[in-house]
This record gives structure tokens, sequence and C-alpha cells, in this order.
């Protein structure tokens, strides 16, 4: 049941959400969040309306219990329509083999998203559905990224505590998701994992019996839709990923590429993943039984290319960087720490044993407030020599005081 703060604070925010979008917003009126893209496949539309949903929600402090669901309800009340209206008149030198390719206007259709929006703070006023404000396992969540060095900012992470709630599930399996995709060659691929991968995963039938087959095909399906935007707009760019999903009491992290995820029990790194690195004997053996080579550039790089042997995008060099994710799992017991991500920016000069010492100096300074952690990890990977993006996203699965703690009664009987 929700407590009697819970309820004020929905209200608080409804009233003040449902004042400020007092009529539903007119043709041509300029959307208060920018659409990612200009037009939209069918396939498309759930994902990017959901991005932007949240982002709207998100900037006006809504409760990310509350957000989901709503965003949810919104999407699927769109979803109901005849989107006709805002398909994109037929581009005659639009090739046969994408004839059956519909693209809609971005900025008409995502204006009617907030308008259902809209209509769902209004309904909700008056009555809110059954919501399950605390379902979540994770304590707390402590993500910093920086452009460092480089010229642009390609990282992007996803953080959904209420994957459920966001995305319709509802056979009582508790779920969370998190997520760091490390762009490079341009931002457009990273931006795009980010916003459809979790929404391919959700609508994997394979997903209530099998993890593993669900992340791999989500993984292949969300490339495979890149590819067709990526021709259409001539996008260049490429994307490592890696995703973890808490699911019941099991952690399944899904891979393609250098970006890492680990895991601390008990003060100590469990090996989750193995990177996909060109020079790992593996690859490099795959990509030469395809006629490719790896070559050392100041790195080892595919057919004297790409740093990566696996990614989403880069369809120069498919299939030598292939689109195929691993995956592992892993049960949790209950003594788990916190599960780590984070981009090669920060795991090219960390090692996962250096994370667990990092976390819990942190948390001394901080008094166990774990709030700044990822911060204080990615300012020790710069000043360990990395230029490139840093990415740092920690989950903590039990409250970070108690960690620190426990190392407290630890150096104690020492």
């Amino acid at each position: 049941m929700m407590g009697t703060k819970d309820q004020d604070e929905v209200q608080k925010f409804l009233k003040g959400f449902v004042d400020e979008f007092a009529t539903p917003l007119g043709p041509g009126q300029q959307l208060p969040v920018a659409p990612l893209s200009l037009n939209l496949t069918l396939q498309e539309v759930t994902g990017e309306s959901l991005d932007l949903g949240l982002r709207l929600l998100s900037a006006r402090h809504a409760p990310s219990w509350l957000s989901a669901p709503m965003c949810h309800a919104a999407v699927s009340e769109l979803l109901k329509d005849d989107l006709s209206p805002f398909h994109c008149p037929r581009d005659p030198e639009q090739p046969d083999d994408e004839s059956d390719i519909i693209l809609l206007q971005s900025q008409p259709l995502l204006r009617l998203f907030i308008n259902k929006l809209r209509e769902v703070g209004v309904a909700w006023q008056k009555g809110l559905p059954n919501q399950q404000p605390r379902s979540t396992r994770s304590c707390l969540c402590s993500v910093h990224a920086i452009r460092n060095t480089r010229r642009k900012m390609e990282d992007r992470h996803v953080i959904l505590t209420h994957f459920n709630q966001l995305l319709g599930l509802q056979d009582g399996v508790k779920r969370e998701y998190y997520a760091v995709f490390d762009g490079h060659g341009g931002v457009d691929a990273a931006t795009f994992a980010a916003t459809h991968l979790h929404v391919l995963l959700s609508q994997q039938e394979a997903l209530h019996s099998d993890i593993t087959t669900a992340f791999k095909n989500a993984f292949t399906q969300t490339d495979d839709m890149f590819r067709i935007k990526a021709k259409r707009e001539r996008m260049r760019s490429g994307s490592t990923g890696v995703a973890v999903l808490l699911a019941a009491d099991w952690l399944t992290v899904a891979w393609l590429g250098d970006s890492q995820a680990m895991l601390v029990r008990r003060g100590e790194p469990v090996v989750l993943m193995d990177p996909h690195k060109p020079e790992r004997e593996d690859e490099k053996q795959r990509i030469e039984a395809l006629g490719g080579c790896i070559a050392y550039m100041g790195c080892w790089r595919v057919n004297g290319t790409y740093a990566v042997s696996r990614a989403i995008g880069d369809y120069d060099q498919k299939p030598y960087v292939s689109n195929a994710a691993d995956c592992s799992s892993v049960q949790m017991c209950g003594d788990e720490d916190y599960v780590l991500l984070a981009c090669d920016g920060f795991f090219d000069v960390l090692r996962p044993d250096d994370v667990p010492g990092l976390v819990l100096a942190a948390l001394r300074d901080s008094d166990g407030s774990g709030r700044d952690v990822a911060r204080s990890l990615v300012a020790e990977a710069k000043a360990a020599g990395s230029t490139d993006n840093i990415t740092v996203l920690l989950a903590f699965l039990r409250d970070p005081r108690d960690l620190l703690l426990a190392e407290t009664c630890q150096s104690a009987k020492n």
C-alpha cells in the first residue's frame, strides 16, 4: 500500500504537471523536450516515446516509480490511435527492398504522445491505479559520466529500476535494468541502443524462461533496426554495450565489445564476463576465419579500423565486427554488495580488483553516503591516465552504510 507521504508527493506532482499542461499541445506547438529523431519507423515509436516521456517527467522531478507507469500508460494509448496521419510522404528514391518501411513524422507524433501523458495525469489525479512504489531491490544508484579530453561525449547510460512498470510486464518477477553504451564515430549508435534495447528485451517471449536467449535476440534486433536508420540517414557510428538485468534472484549480463560489468560480493569482485577485444584469441580466430585480420596500430584493430571486435553499428566492417552478444548469469544469494558497469575509459586504466578498495575509500570520505561514489571512481580513472570518455554506473544491492560498517568490523577483528 502507498503511504501518506507517497500519496502527497504524487498529488503534488500531478497537480503541477496538469497545471503546466492545462490544455493539450496544439498543431505546430513546440515540444517541451527535444525529440531524438526527425522521422521514426513504427518499430521505433515505443522506445522514442518512452525516452521523451521519461526525460520530460524527470525534468519536472516526478518520482521514478510514478513516471514509469505514466509513460507506459501514455504509450499504450498512443498505439491504439490511427497513426497514418503522421506518415511521411513516400520518397520516390526509396529502394525497393525498403518499400515496406513506413516513416512517421516525429514532432507531431510525440506531440500526441505528450497529450496522452497529460490525459493520464488528469485521470490519475482523480484516482491512481494500484502501484507499488517500493518494489525495487537496489538501495541506491550512483552514476557519473565525463567527456574527459575527447572532443565529444559519445557514452550513454540507462537506469531502469522500474523496468516492469515502464514496459508493462505483470508476471510478478521483480526486474531492474542497467546499461552503458560507449559510442565511437559519433553518438548515434549509442543513443539508439540506449533508447531501444530494453524495449526489445521486454518484448522477447524468451524473457520469461531464458533470459540469455532474450538478451541475445534483443541485441541482434537492435543492430538490425539501427542498420535501417543508419542507411537512411547516412550514419557511420558504432557502439559497444553492456547491459545487466536483475530478475528475481538472478543477475544476467549481456555485452558487445569492451564495456564491462562486475559484481562485488562481500567485498570481493566476481568475474561476470570477458570483454570482446580484437586480440582475444577466439575473436582473432573468428575474424580470420571470415577472411579478415587484426593489425596493431597503436592498439589492435579489426582490418586496421575499429578497436572493438563486436558492436552495434560499424556496418562497413560487418561481419568482422559482430553483432552477436555474449551473456552470463549468476544466482544471487543476498550477500551481494553492488554491481558496477563502466566503459573502457574506466577499465583500461583500473582493474576490477581495484574497485572494492576505491569504493570503500569513497564511502569513508562521505560517511557512508553512496551518491558520489561513481564520481570518485571516474576521478580515479582520470588520475590514472584515462583520456577517453568515462562512464561509471554503480547500483548498490545493500545499503552503502552497511558496507562501511562491515569493513569497520572486519578491521576491528584484525
